[in-house]
Formats: C-alpha cells, sequence, structure tokens
C-alpha cells in the first residue's frame, strides 16, 4: 500500500464517505463541493487519475464517476481505526493527568476546610453515576486474546482482555467494532435489554460468544462500583469539644475516620438522598453512621457534569457554627465546579 500525501487522503476520504452515503460513483464536481478541500475539479481530476493508478479507487465502465476499490476501503478503515486508537490514548492522558491533579486538590481542600471552621473533614473524589456506554473498540492482541477498551461517560477507559479460540482477520474486528458500537452507543446497562443482546448475538453469528464476553465487560465497566477515595483531616479537632472529647467517644470517632468504611455509608446515603440544594444537615441521632450520633454532620454533594459526583462533609458537635459550615460548603462546591469542569469548547 503506497503512502498517501494528505491531499490525496482527503479526496480519497471525501470520495467514499459520499460513496458510503449515495451509493453512487462520485464525480470530481461533487468532491469540489467539500469545503475543507478549497480545489479546482482539474486538480481533483488529476488527483482523481493518480488515485486510480495506485488502485485506490476504479471507475465503473458506465460512469464518469469513481467509486472505492478494497485496497480504498481497506486505507480508509485502517485510518479510521488509528485515529480512534488515538482518541482513546488521549482520553486515558487527560483523565490520568486530571485524576493526579484531583487528588492533589482535594487533599488540600480538606486540609484548608478542616482549619477554616475547627471540626473534622472529609471529602471523597468524584465517582460516576448512571454511566452510558460512549464508544468500544476492539483489537487484536495475539493469536489467542483480544482488548476490549470501553469508554463510558465521564470519558472513564476501561480495558478487558478476551480469549478468542482463533485469530481474527482484520474484516471479522472490523464488523465485530461496527456492530457493537452502532448497537450499544448511548446506551446504559439498563437500556441493554435481552432483545438487544439476542439481535447482537444474532448478528455477529459464530462470534456470539465474543459478543457475551464484551457486554459482560461493558456491565463491569458501567455498574463497577471502585473504592472508594475519602480524604480526611482534622480528626484531632474532636479534643476541642469537652461533649466529644470523652475516650471511648473520641476513639470510636477517630477509628471511623481511619477505616473509612462507616464514612462510605454516609456519602452513599448523601448521594442517594441528595436535596436541590446538595446540602443536607444531620443533627444527633438522625446520622446514619451510629458512631456520629452525638455529633452534628453536614454534608454536600458536587457535580462536575456526565454524573459525576462527590461529597464534602463536616463532622462537629451539636452547637456547631452552622452558618460558618454552610457557608464554606457552598464556596467549596462552586470552586471544586471550576477546577474540575471543563468548559465547554475547551481543548483537553
Amino acid at each position: 500500500m503506497h503512502e498517501l500525501d494528505e491531499r490525496k487522503t482527503k479526496i480519497l476520504n471525501a470520495i467514499i464517505r459520499n460513496y458510503l452515503e449515495t451509493g453512487e460513483p462520485v464525480g470530481s464536481r461533487t468532491i469540489s463541493k467539500y469545503s475543507d478541500l478549497n480545489l479546482s475539479s482539474a486538480t481533483i481530476r488529476n488527483e482523481m487519475s493518480d488515485l486510480e493508478e495506485l488502485g485506490y479507487i476504479m471507475q465503473p465502465h458506465t460512469s464518469a464517476g469513481r467509486i472505492p476499490s478494497d485496497l480504498g476501503y481497506r486505507f480508509y478503515v485502517d485510518n479510521l481505526m488509528e485515529q480512534k486508537e488515538r482518541e482513546v490514548t488521549q482520553i486515558k492522558e487527560f483523565m490520568i493527568e486530571r485524576t493526579e491533579k484531583m487528588e492533589q486538590v482535594l487533599k488540600q481542600v480538606v486540609k484548608l476546610l478542616a482549619n477554616n471552621t475547627n471540626y473534622t473533614t472529609m471529602i471523597t473524589a468524584p465517582s460516576f453515576h448512571g454511566n452510558k456506554v460512549k464508544f468500544i473498540q476492539l483489537s487484536q492482541v495475539d493469536a489467542e486474546q483480544i482488548l476490549a477498551v470501553i469508554v463510558t461517560e465521564g470519558n472513564i477507559v476501561k480495558n478487558k482482555m478476551i480469549s478468542v479460540e482463533e485469530p481474527l482477520d482484520n474484516e471479522t474486528m472490523l464488523k465485530l467494532n461496527i456492530l457493537l458500537n452502532t448497537s450499544l452507543n448511548g446506551l446504559s446497562l439498563e437500556e441493554i435489554n435481552l432483545a438487544a443482546i439476542a439481535r447482537l448475538k444474532e448478528q455477529a453469528g459464530i462470534h456470539s460468544n465474543i459478543i457475551s464476553d464484551v457486554l459482560d465487560a461493558v456491565a463491569a465497566a458501567v455498574q463497577e462500583d471502585e473504592d472508594l477515595q475519602i480524604y480526611t483531616s482534622g480528626a484531632t479537632n474532636i479534643f476541642k469539644y469537652p461533649e466529644l472529647s470523652d475516650s471511648g467517644k473520641a476513639v470510636e470517632l477517630i477509628s471511623a475516620f481511619e477505616e473509612k468504611q462507616q464514612l462510605a455509608s454516609l456519602v452513599n446515603r448523601t448521594l442517594t438522598s441528595g436535596e436541590e440544594t446538595g446540602i443536607q444537615v444531620y443533627i444527633g441521632n438522625e446520622s446514619p453512621v451510629a458512631t456520629m450520633r452525638d455529633c452534628s454532620v453536614v454534608t454536600a454533594t458536587y457535580e462536575l457534569g456526565e454524573g459525576i459526583q462527590g461529597t464534602i462533609g463536616i463532622i462537629g458537635p451539636k452547637r456547631m457554627d452552622y452558618e460558618n459550615v454552610v457557608d464554606n460548603l457552598k464556596t467549596l462546591k462552586v470552586q471544586l465546579d471550576n477546577i474540575f469542569r471543563k468548559p465547554k469548547g475547551e481543548d483537553g
């Protein structure tokens, strides 16, 4: 396969895209209407002659237009898959960079909050709710394995190795990629019903077992409840309040902060029963965490879009300065939003 320069590549892509849409042979005049080419019909005709000579397009004897050859289709598909792989790589790099930045910021935020309020504070890394499938890519790793890359809402990338009994050729891999993406993109797990699965398997034919494995991977990617990252600060602030500094109570509270399991139940309660304001106050026995029944707990949900949410919490005595706490939480919600949410139109 010859290397094509940028102009020939653009013209070939335009011919193929047009032919895919219409099923009709494509002439130079049609191609000249593509706004990003800015080439005369004569120049396009010359380039099309070169592409024909190289074997990428051919001319049906009944028409002046051209249609793609098998070689042209192969060039188009290889370029398409390469482009998708680049997109997945860029998404991964962006998410890694954002995750590292996020961890650093959240640790600073929780410490600042403890200093500003003189209470014990916690914040969770954002987690993803209501995920939908954005993109699936299968690629051959070796004769016995293929890699399924699944991208869900929030640009979360999950990888799954799938065993195969025999190597799959490029055409089969392409067919499976097209089948999975046209059938599953934009769907949540609830929307991928038994009828849709049966239809997918039927269309995949002898490769229906691969579809089953990919669907299992999709379910895991969408549902996966990763270890909740919780950052805490100011646990020793408990000792500033006589009603909480009783040795037994203090040990229980500090232990709840170290083990984090009880905090996770508080977070889940906050995320599932959030009010419109995103700020909730639990006083004494209202607290979902048994060891915090002598405290007041104020939580807020921050949102980063596309179902991405996290929780901020402040734990102190029942006589806490509620106004100061709520003000701090509201300010933090806005700041986190500004730090992490990408404005529309901004590149990663």
